[in-house]
């Protein structure tokens, strides 16, 4: 049965939202604990949790004295100060209960934008595995800027759930699962499982995160679109179930749908941010889409952005359609001489590839 590999998981991530944590702006040490109490009895079975939680801005709401998550990012980071400490003591109390030692790993985008910081995060979070302790992720809000977050923390656990090599990834949230619609609405039926995400096509997902988080449902899809894409199945379920749901027993189960990349290649594809994109012509698509070829000075149209050699572009094709995303070899201000030119009319320092086909992933 399907659901079985959730039950049977060596590794599993978690992720807690923010809703499940709290109650009144405060967290609800009952809900913590019952949440503890599930990982601790996976932890007792000899399986590994990685649990990605968010709550650190909901958990800075009461002290402060605010009425409701605020909007703009000073007092988000203000928050996300208060909060995170109690969050982080919180479950250090909750866990030591099992003797269970915690360790908190703050991670904004910019860790995993960056392949050197992603490799860190990755041996990091190995070496807490291999001391015994439960690894809690959470996204640094306190300095992460706009231009820096993953936007919800349940596309950050799809991402750790490749870095750690998870079995598994289970999403918490306030509902028993996936529905067509809004759960409760006439006509909204509950889906219990999706063998591919393109059977979604018609499923309302508009609903939006609680008052206290930054998520919803499109970003759990979004999540369960990374990972089961990378072979790893999912379970979304609510976390007042999640003793069961770590058993497969109940959610929505997502049937794993591809087969994990290369962690370089999975890096490409997922945690970098484009910083330009390059246009190709038809030819330089069918040589880097069919035959898997690197991208040359002549296959080069145009150009937007400003980026230095190493960051992450976009290849798009003539009809704008964006195809592949690689590694430039060059800064934006020296390719406009070079484009649409063969790379022997080109002087000897000039005479290489613009894209590595090493360092390009189709999307």
């Amino acid at each position: 049965m399907a659901r079985e590999l959730i039950a049977g998981a060596r590794r599993t991530v978690v992720k807690v939202g923010s809703s499940s944590l709290t109650a009144d702006g405060q967290l609800d040490p009952h809900r913590l604990d019952a949440i503890v109490d599930a990982i601790a009895t996976r932890a007792a079975a000899g399986r590994q949790v990685v649990l990605v939680s968010s709550g650190a801005i909901a958990a800075g709401i009461g002290p402060l004295g605010l009425s409701t998550r605020p909007r703009d990012l000073a007092t988000q980071q203000a928050a996300a100060s208060v909060g995170q400490l109690l969050l982080a003591e919180r479950y250090a109390v909750s866990f030591a209960r099992y003797d269970l030692q915690v360790g908190q790993v703050l991670l904004t985008a910019d860790d995993l934008h960056r392949r050197g910081h992603y490799r860190n995060a990755e041996r990091t979070l190995e070496r807490l595995l291999a001391f015994g302790v439960i690894p809690i992720v959470n996204e640094n809000d306190t300095v992460a800027t706009h231009e820096i977050r993953f936007g919800d923390n349940d596309r950050l656990a799809a991402l750790v759930a490749h870095v750690v090599h998870a079995d598994a990834l289970v999403l918490l949230t306030d509902v028993d699962g996936l529905y067509t619609g809004k759960p409760g609405r006439p006509g909204s039926t509950y889906i219990p499982e999706v063998v591919t995400v393109a059977e979604l096509a018609g499923v309302d997902v508009s609903r939006s995160g609680s008052h206290v988080g930054s998520g919803g449902m499109t970003t759990k899809i979004d999540a369960a679109t990374i990972a089961t894409g990378e072979g790893i199945p999912v379970m979304l379920a609510a976390s007042a179930r999640i003793g069961e749901a770590l058993l497969g027993k109940a959610g929505t189960y997502f049937h794993p749908a591809g087969e994990r990349m290369a962690s370089r290649l999975f890096w490409l594809r997922h945690a970098t941010s484009p910083r330009g994109r390059l246009v190709l012509d038809a030819g330089a698509v069918t040589a880097v889409v069919t035959r898997r070829a690197s991208l040359l000075p002549a296959g080069i149209t145009g150009l937007d952005g400003d980026f230095d050699a190493g960051d992450p572009v976009e290849l798009v094709g003539p009809d704008g359609v964006v195809l592949a995303r690689g590694l430039v070899g060059y800064d934006a201000s020296d390719l406009p001489p070079l484009l649409g030119r063969k790379t022997r009319d080109l002087p000897a320092e000039f005479r290489r590839e613009i894209v590595h086909r090493d360092d390009l992933v189709l999307l």
